[in-house]
């Protein structure tokens, strides 16, 4: 890797009508296409549909649980509601009141006080309130299996239309996540016996929309009358869960499916060019990255250098055009930090500087750190050949494709490298575990470069080898400086003391290279204007256009019958 001036604002990610499009690791590649109805003028009918490749669903629509129906096609965004709505591809916007009407923390954010909207009402007609607010954190509180980025609440209290949460410790990285929580109604959830199992197949939302009908393949949702802002135009929401890409990428080839997110290596000719004058791809990155995870907690890249000279050759151009077919976006930053989204977060040092392969400059690396070769043969201090064992899922020809590249950059180096691929339930519990040498997966992504930056290298959620860490630090990075710089970060109601841990984490992931970031992280999706028009695009980025987002009921509110 050579870190060179950054001239201008440089962009490589591929543009599709005015879009730069990427899309979601965990989508395996897929073909398809065919002609259908995707010509056709307006329908007017007031159906909008929407798709997923995620197989058949069981009938569960519970908000809170990442495996619900509601969940995996995204339409609890169209039934619950946040407290506000923040836009994920801007992070350092405000973001806007929803079901709260103002919010006010206190200096070191440990303490929310909360005022709750006039006017919404539950889809049963009955009134909402602040207690219903306070009664949905008391229940995340005292469910963990609700509480997924465990938030350490204290105490929740009501007070006529406020509500008052208290935290054992600095919320400042969680802010856009405790307003983000979708409110549930107290009259409906408070008589379940076991919150976390209730499959809630007759929700009750302060959403425009109610669950008409569910099948294991489409779900429909009708608007209702009583909503408390201005009525959408959507009248009717079909989600469709197609068995897998190909069958999505079908259909929304020949218009079945105007709205959707799924990986598409010949977009141009498979979706593009079916309908070019309607069928669009935006798919903007936000503050998470993919990217080649090391076991630093074992040889060989328990040694630094060697991990400089991996990133150092590793060639993301050819990631990002070859792996991911231009639809991920190329990172140009050293830091790891997406563009534009990360720019307000640069430290100075980084604010010019781009990222190139660069052969030499790891093999001078590793001559300082006493690397030899032997041929074509890299040899480590003691005289050994290095070697390393990449592991990836199989399906997912994005990842192999750009492990295939990785493992071709690492021979310009010396170090053999071998590609196994594994089922992806064994792949997740080998990267959980630690059970590997190399390995590509994404990071977590937030409202700030927080959330990226401790999922690679917080020391608090090390584990050994063969013991489990879902929760990130899969490569075993132990750096007390990293640690207290997260943990200022988080805590410090100084802003100051907080851009500057900030900017020391950034020098850590490039001079310690704990993992190396390959390409942006997406938050995307393809969308049809045939029908419906005013979706966010690179013009107008009021948010991520993806249908599984939390502001996608946001985007069905801006959409207008297309004429």
């Amino acid at each position: 890797m050579r870190v060179t001036p950054r001239r201008g604002n440089r962009r490589r990610g591929a543009t599709v009508a005015v879009a730069t499009a990427v899309v979601l690791s965990t989508l395996a590649a897929c073909s398809g296409g065919g002609g259908g109805t995707s010509n056709a003028g307006p329908r007017g009918d007031g159906v909008l549909n929407v798709g997923m490749p995620n197989a058949p669903q069981a009938d569960n629509s519970n908000p809170f649980l990442a495996t619900s129906a509601s969940v995996s096609l995204g339409y609890r965004a169209m039934i619950y509601e946040p407290l506000a709505m923040y836009n994920g591809i801007r992070p350092a916007e405000d973001a806007r009141p929803w079901l709260a009407a103002e919010w006010e923390w206190n200096e070191d954010f440990t303490e929310l006080v909360i005022t709750a909207q006039d006017g919404p009402e539950w889809s049963d007609g009955t009134a909402f309130s602040a207690a219903d607010i306070a009664y949905t954190f008391q229940l995340v509180m005292d469910t963990p299996a609700f509480n997924g980025a465990a938030i350490p609440f204290e105490e929740v209290e009501q007070d006529g239309d406020t509500v008052r949460l208290t935290f054992g410790e600095s919320q400042f990285v969680n802010q856009n996540r405790i307003l983000g929580t979708y409110i549930v109604p107290e009259h409906i959830w408070s008589e379940q016996d076991s919150p976390e199992t209730w499959e809630n197949r007759e929700p009750v939302g302060t959403g425009p929309y109610v669950l008409e009908t569910f099948t294991p393949q489409t779900v429909t949702l009708t608007r209702r009358d009583s909503y408390w802002q201005g009525l959408p135009e959507v009248e009717e929401l079909r989600y469709t869960s197609y068995n897998d890409n190909n069958a999505q990428t079908t259909a929304l080839a020949n218009g079945d499916s105007e709205w959707s997110f799924v990986f598409m290596p010949d977009y141009e000719n498979v979706y593009i060019a079916k309908n070019p004058d309607h069928h669009n791809l935006w798919f903007p990155t936000s503050l998470g990255v993919h990217g080649l995870w090391l076991n630093t907690d074992q040889e060989p890249f328990d040694d630094p250098a060697l991990r400089r000279a991996v990133s150092q050759v590793i060639n993301r151009d050819d990631i990002h055009v070859q792996a991911h077919a231009g639809l991920y976006p190329a990172l140009e930053s050293p830091t790891g930090l997406p563009l534009p989204a990360g720019e307000p977060f640069l430290a100075p040092e980084y604010r010019d500087a781009t990222v190139e392969a660069d052969a030499d400059a790891a093999r001078a690396e590793l001559e300082d750190a006493g690397y030899d070769t032997s041929g074509d043969t890299l040899l480590d201090p003691d005289g050994n050949a290095v070697t390393v064992d990449l592991i990836g899922p199989a399906g997912w020809s994005d990842y192999l494709t750009a492990l295939s590249i990785i493992s071709d950059n690492l021979g310009e180096i010396g170090i053999e490298a071998t590609l196994n691929t594994q089922t992806v339930e064994s792949w997740r519990t080998a990267v959980d575990n630690g059970e590997f040498d190399a390995t590509l997966h994404w990071t977590n992504s937030g409202g700030t470069p927080y959330d990226m930056y401790q999922h690679i290298m917080d020391g608090g959620m090390y584990h050994p080898v063969g013991e489990g860490s879902p929760g990130g630090n899969f490569g075993r990075y132990q750096n007390p400086e990293a640690d207290a710089a997260l943990d200022t970060y988080a805590t410090t109601s100084d802003e100051g003391e907080r851009e500057e841990a900030l900017h020391t984490l950034q020098r850590i992931l490039v001079e310690d290279v704990p993992m190396v970031p390959t390409v942006a992280g997406p938050i995307g999706a393809q969308y049809n204007t045939t029908n419906w028009v005013g979706w966010p695009d690179e013009s107008d980025p009021y948010g991520p256009p993806q249908p599984t987002q939390p502001n996608a009921l946001d985007i069905v509110l801006r959409l207008k019958a297309a004429e």
